[in-house]
């Protein structure tokens, strides 16, 4: 059972969306403007968000950014290839046109929810940094780093997504389910420290601070 947002001011369209996705076992939460999408992810962390561009307030394409690390399908009368282009090289998963067939959308939320979801045990790797999860061990190369759970949990979380932002309450929903002592005033401090020891092990320093937003690996 996935937890899939859909964030969409027009009403009749959301309510269609709410029923095809309850129909197929998934959970719904709705958001009818781009802030009040924000003020949601600050407290749930869903497994899919389904984005209407055209939204009052903050448009779709000022929040995709700001739900990284979050399967994003975007849902838009917009048809032309520039602005599929652009959207899906900005971070969204899938784009599908509106007026859109049923069939096919829930075919898309079921190729998305399963890209997503995170093989458990498989070996992580980012340039010389290894991370292997079914022994909870970091390598930088040859070396073995030793990390506290919380440094492994959000080292783990980045590398997950190498490619994209991981926003402030993302990390602190997904880590401090794992290690509680990740609270929002500690987390700059937990960074730094993964930072410090990533660098001491040769690794330069892959990460990258997204002021105001969270955190990425270095592209």
């Amino acid at each position: 059972m996935s937890r899939i947002l859909v964030i969409d001011d027009d009403e009749h369209i959301g309510n269609i969306l709410e029923e095809l996705l309850k129909r197929e076992g998934h959970i719904v939460l709705r958001a009818y403007s781009g802030t009040e999408a924000l003020l949601i992810l600050e407290s749930a962390r869903p497994d899919l968000v389904l984005l209407d561009l055209m939204l009052p307030g903050l448009s779709g394409e000022q929040v995709l950014p700001r739900m990284a690390g979050i399967p994003v399908i975007v849902l838009s009368a917009k048809a032309d290839v520039d602005s599929k282009v652009s959207l899906l090289l900005s971070g969204a998963a899938d784009y599908i046109t509106k007026p859109f067939d049923s069939r096919e959308l829930l075919a898309r939320v079921s190729a998305a929810l399963r890209k997503s979801a995170p093989i458990k045990d498989a070996t992580l790797t980012f340039g010389p940094i290894r991370l292997d999860p079914a022994a909870r061990q970091v390598f930088v190369d040859d070396t073995e780093l030793r990390l506290t759970r919380t440094e492994y949990a959000i080292l783990h979380l980045l590398m997950q997504s190498p490619s994209q932002v991981i926003t402030k309450s993302v990390l602190l929903d997904r880590v401090s389910a794992d290690t509680p002592d990740c609270t929002e005033s500690s987390l700059k401090t937990h960074v730094s420290n993964l930072r410090k020891k990533l660098r001491d092990a040769g690794a330069e320093d892959p990460i990258e601070a997204v002021w105001g937003i969270g955190f990425k690996l270095k592209s």
